[in-house]
């Protein structure tokens, strides 16, 4: 039974992220790097400066800082789709899969900050007071805003994207990452997955009946310091096989046009492994990150997108690419790949090398990783949830957001990876519709707000 389900899903996935997805990922990224001149390079230090505080103002509208909003993103990409989803890359699309995750990681740059900054620009004040954004506000608010011929078109787009996010939050938001913790746990400790799924369900409802306050707060404690020790990890083994540091980053090369160490040995197969696995990592063009930064405390909207725009650098750039050199320096790729899967496969890596880390810290890293991604994504599946439904629904779906905790930590890891491929990839293309129609407004906004700052008018604290 289960088999057929992996069957069905895979065979779905496959018409999802096709080429005309994975066309519309890099070329969405492209068209937004020379609209805006090259955003993620030419603003990379001013964001720094934005998470610092630097340009913050007392009273502004909004519930989180900037550093929180940046945390709560991150939190929700920096994770599992780092350890687990390289992995998965590596394994299925070879080395190779690795340079596109990068290419993606740098568009991906600039699509986050658009549709980071459209998120704000067009969020909303509920009935609670609470700031609401995301790509469904600006498809309905931006779109027939900017072409009124096309407002009878912007409501189903709006709810199919609200549905296919509130799903995708229980897919990769969620089952995906309660999963690999299972496994990695169980791999390493022995730990039975149905304790795993209770414990980790039960903290995780914790957290999320308290809102996106309480979500900023508890990420921007975790991520900074897991990252900072996992990215600490990679690096000392880099550096003690330095020899071995440029013949890996040579294969990743050599690899990525020539599909030799793929599945199948083809390259289409590891251009498409490549993009599907970094946009569920760095999820730039999904529309579910502007969720989180609708909830800034910022008067200026588009700052919020270049805060964005340095989601996609720490996840995919630094933190996969530490990933991929540990596994493909421990040779682990192709017919040196063992039988295993996402995490257990990135932990069996750094074991080779440290032993005791994968096993030891590794599980410890992920499971917090893991469950800092899934209070990102309950609160991106209720915003999507209260859209659709109205306030009414949050609840429910919180409880059956715990419940999905339990269920993936139990379930198979196969059609987990498919569920969340196949959720994730629908949310795409309306998304990247909607900000590709909006590149006006975002062009005219961008132009706008660095004319301000080149003026001095932004006071520095």
């Amino acid at each position: 039974m289960i088999e057929s389900i992996e069957n069905i899903l895979n065979t779905l996935v496959g018409l999802v992220w096709s080429w005309p997805v994975v066309i519309l990922c890099l070329g969405a990224g492209f068209f937004i790097t020379v609209l805006t001149g090259g955003i993620q390079f030419r603003a990379f230090r001013h964001a720094i400066d934005v998470v610092r505080g630097r340009f913050d103002k007392e009273g502004e509208h909004g519930e989180i800082s900037h550093m929180q909003a940046l945390s709560a993103a991150v939190s929700a990409t920096v994770g599992l789709g780092n350890i687990a989803g390289v992995a998965v890359a590596v394994k299925t699309g070879g080395p190779g899969a690795v340079f596109w995750m990068w290419m993606i990681g740098l568009v991906g740059m600039a699509t986050k900050f658009a549709e980071c900054a459209l998120g704000t620009i067009y969020r909303i004040e509920d009935e609670g007071g609470q700031c609401r954004g995301g790509a469904m506000y600006y498809i309905t608010r931006g779109i027939p805003e900017r072409f009124p011929n096309l407002a009878g078109a912007v409501g189903p787009l709006a709810m199919f994207f609200a549905f296919a996010c509130a799903v995708a939050s229980l897919g990769g938001g969620n089952m995906f990452q309660s999963n690999n913790v299972a496994s990695l746990l169980n791999e390493s400790f022995g730990v039975p997955p149905l304790a795993t799924g209770v414990v980790l369900a039960g903290a995780v409802g914790a957290v999320i009946l308290g809102g996106i306050k309480r979500i900023g707060q508890v990420a921007g404690i975790l991520v900074p310091l897991m990252c900072g020790i996992y990215i600490l990890g990679a690096v000392g083994i880099c550096l003690m096989n330095l020899g071995e540091v440029g013949p890996a980053i040579s294969i990743i090369f050599t690899d990525a046009f020539s599909g030799q160490a793929a599945a199948g040995g083809a390259l289409g197969a590891v251009i498409i492994t490549g993009v599907r696995r970094a946009v569920f990592s760095s999820e730039a063009g999904l529309g579910s990150a502007p969720i989180a930064h609708a909830a800034a405390r910022t008067d200026e909207p588009l700052r919020q997108g270049i805060v964005a725009l340095l989601e996609p650098f720490i996840d995919t750039i630094v933190v996969c690419t530490a990933t991929a050199l540990v596994i493909v320096m421990a040779g682990m790729y192709g017919s040196g790949a063992p039988d295993l899967d996402g995490a257990t496969l990135t932990a069996a890596a750094f074991d080779h090398f440290l032993p005791g880390f994968g096993d030891g810290f590794l599980a410890f890293a992920v499971s917090l990783f893991a469950f800092s991604t899934a209070i990102s994504w309950s609160y991106y599946g209720e915003t999507s949830t209260q859209y659709m439904f109205g306030s009414r629904a949050v609840v429910p779906f919180k409880l059956l957001f715990v419940g999905a905790v339990f269920i993936g930590a139990v379930w198979k890891l196969g059609p987990v990876i498919a569920f969340s491929d196949l959720t994730l990839g629908l949310m795409v293309v309306p998304n990247l519709i909607a900000v590709l129609l909006l590149s006006g407004k975002l062009r005219e906004e961008t132009h706008s707000y660095f004319g301000k700052l080149r003026s001095g008018l932004f006071e520095r604290n």
